[in-house]
């Protein structure tokens, strides 16, 4: 199976959670096939917010979701 990421952001309660808010409004990024990708984007992304404490963009393992069972998951 790939390891798919998906990039997402959006605007949170508080900087230190991932408490998100305004869920309809979230930015879904892309889906990308390595870690390599989803970092670039997530990077870019992260980088043109930056002056906006309330908005986080993060990085989700799709393959840990959907295969929780892998070995080497950690």
């Amino acid at each position: 199976m790939s390891k798919l990421h998906l990039v997402m952001g959006g605007r949170v309660s508080n900087p230190q959670t991932l408490d998100f808010c305004e869920l309809d409004s979230m930015d879904l990024v892309g889906v990308y096939p390595d870690y390599a990708s989803a970092e670039e984007a997530w990077r870019s992304n992260a980088q043109r917010t930056v002056d906006d404490a309330e908005m986080k963009y993060v990085i989700v393992h799709l393959h840990r979701l959907l295969d929780p069972e892998q070995p080497g998951q950690g």
